[in-house]
């Protein structure tokens, strides 16, 4: 008796290849559904999936249906108002039109949204789709478990798959030719001065014993494992919060920064997280302390700088490591600190920089800070800068500033 066995990946959720196909047709809404979603959620829930909504119109089918212009040649029951040949007047507005004695209501009538529940996975998936870090390069070959394989020659030992049939061959032959040559040579002397058939018999048996192929002969394909160029990276955060930043820029700032871990931790494995928090002081804090640890007092800038710059010195040489920073600052800074931070940032930090963004979170769109001034005129391609004034702002901006390259 014959039996089935059901191998499919997929075999537990036999829809799953219907629902892949309708998240790549309606990946474009379902984003923009994610984006609203994320600005109402807490900082802790924003991995997690949910019910997402698309407009009904967006997945409509096509339909076909009566256009406006054109002519149509109909036959309409017998009357005594035309007689054959009349024309017609078209009803206004295409197809059909019905009659009826109600009245219209007040108010404008909604649309209903197709409800469609997303796992963390998919969740996470169109949230960090076509983000990536900039230029990022493999620059070392470090401690990793990536590795590939380089042909190095033959040996004569290994497993049958690699095992190469020529290089075989060939050698078998140079063996036959090599063992056979010897005893030819003897058995053509002993013919031509016509010795006893015993030896010569004796002859050609040896020569007939030697073997075609021996296990002498194999020659196996031989590789070896080499360590893949890793891209090891660092990413410095940089966040004020000095008592110029409200508790709603804090958030705001806090916001994006997570979303900004979520993403590197999801999509890159070699990359370091090092987090700079500064007042008038800034100090190195671990994940915990940046995102949870109330703090306040003055502001300079300029110090999470200077941290900034040391840190790389004593722990990520620009040789080996791909440097990226992200600061958010509401742009409040005094005296000549906004001028002075961005004469350092430019010229000690983004020659040495793959990318550095700076987010400013001001009180109004119209508002000019001191700092954001200052970064305005800096003119480098490994700088962006932009700006977050509520959460439905810190998604798209993310997407903004780490939007994957078209080539």
């Amino acid at each position: 008796m014959s039996m089935i066995i059901d191998r499919r990946l997929n075999d537990r959720n036999k829809n799953a290849t219907n629902r892949q196909r309708f998240i790549r047709r309606y990946k474009s809404q379902l984003r923009r559904s994610v984006a609203d979603i994320v600005s109402d959620r807490s900082i802790t829930d924003m991995s997690r999936g949910g019910e997402v909504g698309i407009p009904t119109k967006d997945i409509s089918e096509p339909k076909f249906r009566v256009g406006k212009g054109g002519d149509r040649d109909m036959v309409h029951p017998g009357n005594h108002s035309f007689s054959p040949g009349d024309l017609i007047e078209k009803p206004q507005g295409g197809g059909g039109g019905g009659s009826g004695d109600g009245g219209g209501g007040e108010g404008g009538g909604g649309e209903d949204n197709f409800m469609f529940t997303l796992s963390k996975e998919e969740f996470m998936n169109l949230f960090f789709d076509d983000l990536e870090l900039p230029r990022l390069a493999r620059t070392v070959l470090g401690d990793s478990n990536q590795f590939k394989f380089r042909r190095a020659g033959y040996t004569p030992s290994g497993v049958p798959a690699n095992l190469s049939v020529k290089r075989s061959l060939e050698n078998a032959m140079a063996r036959r030719i090599a063992l056979k040559a010897p005893l030819k040579r003897q058995l053509r002397e002993l013919e031509e001065n016509e010795g006893s058939e015993e030896d010569i018999a004796a002859l050609k048996s040896r020569i007939e014993r030697i073997p075609f192929l021996d296990e002498y002969d194999l020659r196996f394909r031989h590789k070896v494992k080499e360590p893949k160029p890793i891209s090891r990276a660092v990413m410095f955060c940089l966040m004020d919060v000095s008592a110029s930043m409200s508790e709603q820029k804090k958030d705001l700032a806090k916001r994006f920064f997570t979303l900004l871990y979520m993403f590197l931790n999801r999509k890159y494995e070699q990359v370091e997280l090092v987090f700079i928090r500064h007042t008038s002081n800034a100090e190195e804090v671990d994940e915990h302390s940046f995102f949870h640890d109330p703090q306040t007092g003055g502001t300079v800038v300029m110090s999470a700088l200077n941290l900034m710059i040391e840190i790389m010195d004593e722990r990520y040489d620009p040789a080996s490591w791909n440097i990226y920073g992200a600061q958010v600052s509401d742009g409040d800074a005094f005296g000549s600190d906004p001028q002075r931070s961005a004469a350092r940032l430019s010229k000690d930090i983004l020659p040495s920089c793959r990318y550095f963004a700076y987010v400013e979170i001001p009180d109004s769109m119209s508002s000019l800070t001191p700092l954001g001034s200052a970064y305005s005129q800096i003119q480098h391609e490994s700088f962006a800068m932009s700006t977050v004034l509520h959460r439905s702002d810190v998604y798209p901006v993310l997407r903004e500033l780490f939007q994957r390259e078209t080539a």
